[in-house]
């Protein structure tokens, strides 16, 4: 039996223990009953303008109160949520709203203009009101929570391709993910989540905010990650929880090297979405009395692998399955699994995965073998302990402070510009976050352009993570006997793969 939506536990949590901190955002503090009530009030105004089950709503809110009232009260009207990152610009716009055709989009003052100028004439654009979460509440009774095999979210991924796909989950998928988690983690009511992490994100929303809601516990949340800000709240003994990417933890390293480590009260620190590297470990471990926990998920299942709570977390490991779920390694060619210590393919399989890729049956086809095992396109190997290893990414993402960069988007704006002839991006090395894209430029002949002229052209297309840090100009692109570029004579560490959270 599948387990019940995190909409559903919201609910009963607001019945059992309706004065349970639930939200700390500010000076405010949000109880699961005041959450719920909001829901309900997002449910009731969605309703009111014609959104249906089996809608999409598409979010493109900051981190607030109001994102989470609303990503539940359109979940508890039986659709489904779009996430949309806030700094997305007209190409990243353009491509989510023609693929995902919500019904309605969720936006700010501060991105209304840029959503008009992608989304049909049509399409409501609805604004949080001026309440704590955005919408004045009502009776969550009634309402009824959807069934657990129904879509819950669209979260947009890079493929092999080059065109984002959107990952469907389910309540189920969602649910199940997070239930895996809560056991490994040892997550109870008693803690509270440091949340600096954007909510559009799987791992912020996926791992922080359901995680909270599903085992009753509280979050405090922020608008964006401070060093600085976050180092202090350590030392608040009701803090005991803090994901972040390693991008962050390099950060509070300099932080805490600044003005010294707090004295802090947190019992579990997470790290995901990029690999950790074995120096961050070491010099956080020695600065904060505590090893970091780091984990290996994507945007398609969640979260696969973790170290363990308790026994070694081992540096430069992802860890193992968690519980219900499986991890293997495979052959790239043969897809039959190998021994320990042999690099291939990771595969992973269980309740977790998504339903697959919105209107993109073939690309789901690609995806998961005949007995449910999906290709994650990373490689790795897992060692005779059974730790899994990530030893490199299999095709040409670029992860870059914890974001996904595909290559193609970014190249597809450069080639707009009159100048450019041919081009290609790629992720360099970089100390701080980990990637940072670079552009290698072919410019037309007898065309004269600067590198700066080129950046301020992806400024109005891209968001600003995605802009190239560096403009290389050269002659030709290397390329094999197929004339296809080969990116790796490009820069000695190259990129790849899916998405990973």
């Amino acid at each position: 039996m599948p387990p019940q939506p995190i909409i559903a536990t919201l609910l009963q949590h607001a019945l059992t223990t309706p004065e349970q901190a639930c939200i700390i955002a500010g000076n405010q503090t949000l109880t699961y009953a005041d959450l719920a009530g909001a829901v309900a009030g997002w449910a009731k105004r969605l309703q009111a303008i014609g959104l249906a089950r089996g809608d999409r709503v598409a979010l493109a809110l900051p981190n607030s109160p109001a994102f989470i009232a609303a990503y539940f009260g359109a979940q508890l009207t039986g659709a489904a949520v779009v996430l949309v990152n806030p700094q997305y610009r007209q190409t990243e716009l353009n491509h989510l709203i023609t693929d995902a055709e919500p019904a309605i989009v969720i936006a700010t003052d501060e991105n209304e203009t840029l959503l008009r100028e992608v989304m049909p004439a049509r399409l409501p654009l609805l604004k949080p009101e001026q309440s704590r979460f955005g919408a004045p509440p009502a009776d969550p009774a009634a309402f009824a929570p959807p069934n657990p095999n129904e879509m819950a979210l669209i979260a947009y991924t890079s493929g092999t391709t080059g065109r984002a796909k959107g990952a469907v989950h389910t309540h189920a998928s969602l649910a199940a993910n997070c239930d895996a988690i809560i056991a490994a983690w040892r997550w109870t009511s008693a803690d509270r989540l440091l949340l600096m992490l954007p909510l559009f994100h799987v791992h912020g929303l996926g791992v922080g905010v359901h995680g909270t809601i599903r085992s009753g516990a509280s979050l405090e949340l922020h608008p964006r990650f401070d060093a600085e800000v976050a180092l202090q709240r350590m030392t608040d003994p009701a803090i005991t929880l803090f994901f972040g990417v390693p991008t962050m933890y390099g950060r509070l390293i300099e932080a805490a090297r600044r003005s010294g480590a707090p004295a802090h009260h947190m019992r579990l620190f997470v790290s995901g979405s990029a690999p950790l590297s074995p120096q961050t470990f070491a010099e956080f471990a020695a600065l904060f009395g505590q090893p970091i926990l780091e984990r290996y998920g994507m945007t398609e299942t969640g979260m696969n692998l973790t170290n363990p709570y308790d026994g070694e977390r081992r540096p430069g490991s992802v860890g193992m399955p968690f519980p219900g779920q499986e991890a293997r390694i495979v052959d790239r060619e043969t897809r039959q699994p190998l021994p320990p210590e042999q690099v291939g393919e990771i595969q992973v399989r269980g309740p977790h995965l998504f339903r697959g890729y919105w209107r993109n049956p073939s690309a789901t086809a690609d995806a998961f073998t005949a007995d449910g095992w999906f290709n994650t396109g990373d490689l790795g190997f897992v060692d005779r302990d059974g730790y899994f290893h990530i030893t490199g990414r299999g095709r040409e993402l670029i992860i870059s402070g914890g974001y996904n960069i595909y290559p193609r988007e970014v190249e597809e704006v450069l080639a707009r510009h009159p100048a450019v002839a041919e081009c290609v991006v790629y992720g360099q090395p970089d100390p701080d976050l980990g990637e940072v894209p670079v552009a290698a430029v072919v410019v037309q002949a007898g065309a004269m352009v600067t590198a700066g002229e080129l950046i301020e052209h992806c400024r109005a297309y891209l968001a600003a993570y995605k802009r190239p840090r560096q403009i290389r100009f050269v002659a030709d692109l290397p390329r094999n006997a197929l004339g296809k570029v080969q990116r790796h004579l490009l820069v000695t560490d190259s990129p790849g793969a899916r998405d990973r959270l």
